[in-house]
């Protein structure tokens, strides 16, 4: 492993060094750097119980930092090789417990506020392509710059993060510039693939035409929920996810839709089964076993109603008999929303969204809470099910040449963790990003 990223420094140093600017060119390396601080504060907010996985009814303030740089170098035609080391630190606000739409897209599930360094993405990629039509690619913080054909075979392999790929969004996707909500990430019942740090072991696909695109990957699984040590067991432990992706203009507009699928196997526990072994104080993870399965999807769309603003949608849906395993505790899904650039009051790189937030359990999984049951995110000691409902509206202030970013945000949340007998919550962010 040393030798191998020792030649990739070289490789990065003597090639040709690309950053990201306005002329496109055929890079063959690059160099990308992000750091994000978010500060939220919440006050006190009513809750006659609490139990240990809560958020706590205190008035609380917590700030977490990523830094992230990333090298980018092209070994020969058609390939790519992407390696990024990050920090994290910070906490999220009570150890980011409580939530199920949890207000922080840049907290990790782990127990530490120390800042720790890691091997975020170090995967190689290789295109085939084919036809005439050609795409401009400008260089970002995971592509190279240059022409790419509309007609391409590309397939990768290594450590990476599945929205890399999937369930992407022009509006609603990236904490770090977008909405923060954990539910407004990804298609919110998809239950991803990722250790406790949001990356995955695996390999992917990808089949491009002009106007759509289909995707597969088959990826490692973890052995405990919320860890981050890889299960040998691949033939018993492993998920495969697929996606097609239609572009198309509506009114002259840019539109896409989404359809993702997926199925994840592993040595999962069973709601079931947790309650009917002990009704009064029921834990899930005493029910593991190989065999198990949790299977859904996810309808995304996005769509600019003028060059300034746009709206998108997404619906997502898991079956919910199996504990969730990887991103956070969600069944059921349904968020929207719109951006505004701020083009109209001469501010065309600021930009304001508003969305909107209904996440819900299954049966199984809504009663096991109720008999006082926890799962590694939520868990009141019992609950008064009601569907988590969040409304987030933010403005991105550009405050200097596109590299640095301001962006106050506020978020209202009902029945936080699905419980009808705490809240609302109010939280209020300040994020600062910068990039280059």
């Amino acid at each position: 492993m040393v030798k191998q990223l020792l030649l990739f420094i070289l490789l990065m140093i003597t090639g040709r060094v690309g950053f990201a600017q306005d002329t496109v060119k055929q890079e063959r390396t690059a160099f990308h750097f992000q750091q994000t601080i978010i500060t939220q504060y919440k006050p006190g907010f009513n809750a006659p119980y609490s139990g240990r996985n809560s958020l706590s009814p205190l008035s609380e303030t917590q700030t977490s930092i990523t830094a992230t740089f990333f090298g980018l170098a092209r070994l020969w035609k058609g390939s790519q090789i992407t390696f990024d080391p990050e920090l994290s630190g910070g906490a999220g606000l009570s150890q980011t417990l409580g939530v199920a739409g949890f207000p922080n897209g840049e907290t990790f599930r782990v127990g530490g506020v120390q800042n720790k360094i890691y091997i975020g993405r170090l995967f190689f990629q290789q295109t085939f392509e084919w036809g005439k039509e050609k795409d401009t690619l400008e260089s970002d913080q995971l592509q190279l710059a240059g022409l790419k054909s509309k007609r391409y075979f590309s397939v990768g392999a290594g450590k990476f993060n599945m929205g890399d790929f999937f369930d992407q969004n022009n509006f609603s996707h990236d904490p770090r510039s977008q909405f923060m909500n954990w539910a407004l990430m990804d298609n919110a019942a998809w239950d991803y693939p990722a250790n406790t740090r949001g990356y995955v072991l695996g390999a992917y696909t990808e089949f491009g035409q002009p106007t759509w695109t289909l995707r597969f990957a088959f990826t490692l699984s973890v052995t405990l929920a919320n860890s981050s040590t890889w299960d040998g067991q691949i033939g018993k432990a492993n998920t495969q996810t697929i996606e097609f992706e239609k572009r198309y203009q509506l009114n002259g507009q840019k539109g896409t839709l989404r359809l993702l699928g997926f199925l994840n196997n592993g040595k999962f526990g069973n709601y079931e089964q947790a309650i009917a072994l002990n009704p009064t104080a029921p834990n899930v993870d005493t029910t593991q076993a190989y065999g198990r399965h949790k299977v859904g999807f996810g309808i995304n769309a996005d769509q600019y109603l003028s060059k300034d603003f746009g709206v998108f949608a997404k619906a997502s849906y898991n079956d919910g008999h199996t504990q969730t395993w990887f991103f956070t505790e969600i069944d059921r899904s349904l968020t929207f929303g719109g951006v505004l650039k701020g083009t109209s009051w001469k501010r065309k790189d600021d930009e304001m969204g508003l969305a909107f937030v209904a996440n819900g359990l299954s049966g199984p999984h809504r009663q096991y809470l109720a008999d006082g049951g926890y799962g590694f995110l939520i868990g009141d000691g019992k609950l008064n099910y009601s569907p988590e409902m969040i409304a987030e509206f933010y403005y991105k202030l550009n405050a200097y040449q596109n590299k640095f970013f301001l962006t106050p945000d506020y978020q209202f949340i009902m029945n936080p963790a699905y419980n009808h007998d705490r809240g609302p919550v109010n939280v209020f962010s300040i994020r600062a990003h910068i990039e280059f």
